[in-house]
This record gives structure tokens, C-alpha cells and sequence, in this order.
């Protein structure tokens, strides 16, 4: 559903480009925020800058107004303020790009110059908007500083010396609150996207983590079944090349067992795929084996010729948890298949024990082989499997050589 609703978003997003502000939409798309260059106006910015042009340019006229009609100012004073006015009102289309020298200019010359009042103003606003609120409490603290002296030295005359104070200071208080909450609502933007893309990470992290784990079980799979087959395989095929003048029957049962593994084998690989085609390892297929499967495990490497004792002591065997029998049964097929591999021709026990409130104890033990046994190739990664099934099972699992040069494997599996 999150890639469905990424391309949508990001259309709608591109569609409604115009709205947004161009120092937003930079922060909004990644790939031009890392370009590094200055974004572009939009055409909602040039809509703002060209208002805020008209509005400081219309008070600038109300002051040019005020000041001719102002006999107490000469007319070189006010041709001298208006000048500044009019570059004032030039230099908003710069607000965008210098807020913050620009609020600080705007503070000797709003001093100053009557007609810059409006300049300033917006100049005050643009900072709160675009800067930290400690730029804003320095440029803001200086204008609020001014006020007194700047209506003792020039004095409104239609309003009286303390309202006019009051005035312009809530005026100020009120530039400044509003383009704080603008930013705020940019900066809520921003977060929420953040959050939106690390949502958006972390649902593709999991995903991915669960593929990785649904493949690990595969390959785990793969590795206890088809190596236990082919194992039978191996030993019987070599069983065959190097005696050739075994006795019709042996070779006829060996050829049997060579002919029930493979075709086994090849079951299980189909339903590896089938279960790599569906995407469900526990609906797919036969029924995976659980504890009672034991005895026709045993039963098969006895045919193969290995000497297994079982010693299956588990009370209520039927009541034992499907993921706990099927643990302990990969368990004892790992160690059969190991203890063929690398100790033929020994004896091997298997002991099962454990009952209902109390932990399933499984161990394969083996003695040392007698004379030379070649190497056979592996990775090695048999038992490493079976100590995560039987983590994941919550129990435990050992290995290591006995005293006696054998080998033992050790399993303890919750049983609840």
C-alpha cells in the first residue's frame, strides 16, 4: 500500500508545485534541496512579493502624504525620506533572499524615514518567517527600543505621544507572532514529512527483513531435508561402485533405497518450489513431520544400513507442540545425516525424552568412527541452523566431542 500511495502523492505534489513557497517546496523535494542552488519563486511568491510591493509602496505614499502636509518638516527632509522610501520599497523583492540584513537595515532607516515604515514592517515579518526567533528577538528588540524616541522626535500629529507608542508596539508584537506561526505551520510540514518518509523506510526495512528471514527458513529447510536424502544417496551409490561383487540381494536393496531416496528428494524439492511460489511454507505441500515421525526416520537410515537405537520416553507424545515435534524431528535428522557422513559404521543413539509441563530433551550422540574416514564436502552450516530453529523455539542447543573421540548434539526445547 505505501508504494501505491508514494507515486500519487508525489503527482499531486508536482500538480500543486505553484502553491507552495519556494523556500518550502525546497525542503519539500529532496533532489533539489541537494543541488544546493537558491530555489526559484514560485508563482505564488511572485503573487506575495508583488502585494507586499503594493502595500509598502501605498504607505510610503499615506507618509509621503503626512509629511507634505506636515509644516514642521522642511521639504528637504521630506524629499530626502521619501528617496529612502522609494529605495525601501525596491529593495522587498530582495526579502526573499536576504531577510535578515535586510530587517536590520530596514531598522536605522525606518528611524528615520517615515515613508519606509511599511518596508520595515514586512521586512520584521519576512525574518519570523524565514529566520530563528533569536534573530527575530534582536532585530524586533532594536524597533521596539526606537519606538519612544522616534515618536518624541517625530511626533504624530493626529494621535497623541503614548497611544501612538502603544500602537506601533502591538503593530510589532503582531508582525512578529504571525510570521512565527507561519513558520511553525512550515516547520509542522516539514516534520510531517520527515515522519511520513520514515514511516515509509521502516515499512520497507520490515519488508524486507521479512524476506530475508522467509529465505533464511527456506534455505534451512532446503539444507535438513534434501541433505538427509541425499546423504542415503551418496552412501548407497558408493556402497555400489566399490563392491561391485556384493551379492544380488544387497546390491538389489541397495538399488531400492538409492531409487525411494531420490524419488523422496525430488517430492520435497517440489514442494520447496511450491512453497517458494506461494509465499506460505505452512499451507503448501504435505504436512511437515513432527515427533512422530520419528520411527520411520529411524526406520529409513536402518534400511540404509546405519545402526540407530531409539529411546523415545516421552510421555503424551501426541499432546507435544507441532513447532516443538517438528524441531526435535529436524534435530534427530540433522544428527543422523551428520553422524552418516562422518562416523559410518558406528552406532548411533537416539534418546527423546519429556512430558507435558516440562522441557522436550533431545540428543544424538555418535562414538568415533573406526579407521579413516574420507572427508565429505559441506558447509558446515547444518548444526548453525539447528541452534536458530531451536532459538526461535525458545530452547537451546549444544554440541561438542565426547571423551571417547565421538560426538554428541544436545537439545533442550520448551514444552508448554
Amino acid at each position: 500500500m505505501t508504494g501505491d500511495k508514494a507515486p500519487r502523492g508525489a503527482a499531486e505534489f508536482t500538480e500543486r508545485r505553484w502553491f507552495f513557497p519556494s523556500a518550502l517546496l525546497h525542503e519539500l523535494a529532496p533532489d533539489e534541496a541537494r543541488t544546493g542552488r537558491r530555489p526559484r519563486r514560485t508563482v505564488r511568491d511572485w503573487l506575495v512579493d508583488f502585494s507586499c510591493f503594493l502595500l509598502a509602496t501605498g504607505v510610503g505614499l499615506l507618509g509621503a502624504d503626512a509629511l507634505s502636509a506636515n509644516p514642521r518638516v522642511p521639504e528637504s527632509l521630506a524629499a530626502a525620506d521619501q528617496v529612502l522610501g522609494a529605495l525601501s520599497c525596491a529593495a522587498i523583492w530582495l526579502r526573499r533572499r536576504w531577510p535578515f540584513h535586510l530587517a536590520a537595515a530596514m531598522v536605522p532607516v525606518g528611524f528615520v524615514s517615515e515613508t519606509s515604515g511599511g518596508v520595515a514592517v514586512i521586512a520584521l515579518f519576512t525574518l519570523a518567517v524565514h529566520r530563528p526567533f533569536r534573530y527575530v528577538a534582536w532585530i524586533g528588540g532594536a524597533q521596539l527600543v526606537l519606538v519612544p524616541l522616534y515618536f518624541w522626535w517625530r511626533p504624530d500629529p493626529d494621535l497623541a505621544y503614548l497611544p501612538s507608542v502603544v500602537l506601533f508596539v502591538v503593530l510589532t508584537a503582531a508582525v512578529v507572532g504571525w510570521g512565527m506561526f507561519v513558520r511553525s505551520k512550515r516547520q509542522l510540514m516539514l516534520s510531517l514529512r520527515d515522519r511520513a518518509r520514515r514511516a515509509e523506510t521502516e515499512a520497507r526495512l520490515r519488508a524486507e527483513q521479512a524476506q530475508r528471514l522467509a529465505r533464511e527458513a527456506i534455505a534451512r529447510e532446503m539444507h535438513d531435508v534434501l541433505a538427509h536424502r541425499l546423504t542415503l544417496l551418496s552412501v548407497h551409490a558408493g556402497a555400489l561402485e566399490f563392491r561391485p561383487d556384493a551379492p544380488r540381494e544387497e546390491i538389489a536393496r541397495a538399488a531400492g533405497v538409492i531409487r525411494e531416496s531420490a524419488h523422496e528428494a525430488l517430492q520435497d524439492l517440489r514442494e520447496i518450489i511450491g512453497v517458494l511460489r506461494a509465499g506460505d511454507g505452512d499451507d503448501t505441500g504435505r504436512p511437515q513431520p513432527t515427533l512422530s515421525a520419528l520411527g520411520t526416520l529411524v526406520a529409513e537410515s536402518r534400511q540404509a544400513g546405519m545402526k540407530v537405537i531409539l529411546d523415545h520416553r516421552v510421555t503424551g507424545p501426541a499432546d507435544v507442540p507441532a513447532s516443538v515435534g517438528r524441531t526435535a524431528y529436524r534435530i534427530v535428522q540433522e544428527g543422523l545425516t551428520n553422524a552418516r557422513k562422518h562416523a559410518p559404521g558406528t552406532e548411533v543413539t537416539v534418546t527423546v525424552t519429556g512430558g507435558p509441563g516440562q522441557d522436550l530433551t533431545v540428543t544424538v550422540r555418535n562414538p568415533a568412527p573406526e579407521g579413516d574416514v574420507p572427508d565429505v564436502p559441506g558447509a558446515g552450516q547444518g548444526l548453525i541452523g539447528l541452534a536458530e530453529r531451536a532459538t526461535l523455539a525458545g530452547g537451546t542447543l549444544e554440541h561438542e566431542p565426547t571423551a571417547d573421540r565421538g560426538f554428541e548434539v544436545r537439545a533442550r526445547l520448551p514444552w508448554r
